[in-house]
């Protein structure tokens, strides 16, 4: 059976179920399918929309080829969003990472370079000072020393380097950007997720429970922002223990400032490297705010704050004390001490 029996399912408006999308994700990965025919498949989902079982099984198999990362025992995180929302916002989710591990949160942080946004989250790394060409070993290390990872998508997933090469070609949001929180190749406790289509929030938060998370935050901003936004727009889902609870947020009752989706542009990643620096200096703004309210989402599904409010002041004392500064230079040098010992070599 080729991809394309597949495709044609799909572009007459079929879903797959589990077991025929499993199978077809083989012959995604599988060299010998032609790339045509695999940007041909991915178009034809994106056009008849993924379902949650199309995205479980795409997890499923692009996980079972991923590396191993063999970390400690413990209660481990991620805040990495689907992207794809080509809304530019700055790196929201890498800051709110650095955040979070400053007050003791595990965090490993899956990213990748720019696939359809101005720069990725491992694009506002390298701008920062902290490159991407960690060794496992090297990425366990960093997180036993300062309680946070950064897993480099292409690195953890050796298979995914043709696949990238057609998403690039393709240019536009895929079922892989759905896909890419779910397949961290540490096996996950807990977990915040943006995502870009606000009317998945619900089955995005059961692909988490069918994947084992114990406790989980699913948000989608206004316009599909894959983040939680300034406003009241936002969509929420929280799993805890096999249930799923949707929920809303009121931004004055966070003492917040409401502001649109265009105040968190971003732009190049050195440019968004500059943003996160000073925000983490203290400078508040609407990006201090939106990475307030993402952190918060982050401490409430890692089980430290109680509430979203009490998240959001857990964040504010994380930066204006200093401590999420002071992660962000412990990554940067732990990173270029790796650099100098290569190049010693």
């Amino acid at each position: 059976m080729n991809i394309q029996f597949f495709t044609n399912q799909v572009k007459q408006n079929e879903n797959l179920a589990f077991e025929e999308m499993v199978n077809a994700c083989e012959l995604v990965f599988n060299e010998e399918t032609p790339k045509e025919d695999i940007k041909d498949f991915l178009l034809a989902l994106s056009s008849k929309g993924e379902t949650a079982d199309e995205i479980a099984a795409l997890a499923t198999v692009m996980k079972s080829h991923a590396l191993t990362v063999p970390v400690p025992e413990g209660k481990y995180i991620d805040n990495c969003g689907t992207g794809g929302d080509g809304l530019k916002t700055f790196n929201i989710s890498t800051t709110s990472a650095i955040v979070l591990a400053a007050n003791g949160v595990s965090v490993t942080k899956h990213g990748n370079r720019k696939i359809s946004s101005s720069s990725g989250s491992s694009d506002v790394l390298q701008a920062l000072g902290i490159h991407t060409e960690f060794t496992t070993q090297d990425s366990i290390n960093l997180l036993k020393q300062e309680g946070i990872t950064f897993l480099y998508a292409p690195n953890v997933h050796p298979k995914l380097k043709r696949i990238g090469e057609i998403r690039r070609e393709i240019g536009k949001t895929t079922i892989f950007n759905m896909v890419g929180p779910l397949t961290n190749p540490v096996n996950l406790t807990t977990q915040i997720v943006g995502i870009n289509r606000p009317e998945l929030v619900t089955d995005y938060a059961d692909v988490l429970r069918i994947l084992g998370r114990e406790r989980a935050v699913v948000v989608s901003g206004t316009q599909g922002m894959d983040e939680a936004s300034l406003d009241n727009g936002n969509k929420i889902a929280l799993l805890e223990n096999g249930e799923i609870t949707p929920f809303t947020l009121n931004l004055d009752d966070l003492g917040l400032s409401p502001a649109p989706v265009s105040a968190l542009r971003g732009g190049s990643p050195e440019e968004n490297a500059v943003i996160l620096r000073e925000l983490l200096k203290g400078k508040e703004s609407a990006y201090f705010d939106a990475v307030l309210l993402n952190s918060a989402l982050g401490f409430f599904a890692y089980g430290i704050a109680e509430t979203i409010k009490d998240g959001v002041d857990i964040a504010r004392e994380s930066i204006l004390s200093g401590r999420a500064l002071t992660k962000l230079d412990a990554v940067i040098e732990f990173s270029q001490e790796l650099l100098k010992e290569r190049t010693a070599l």
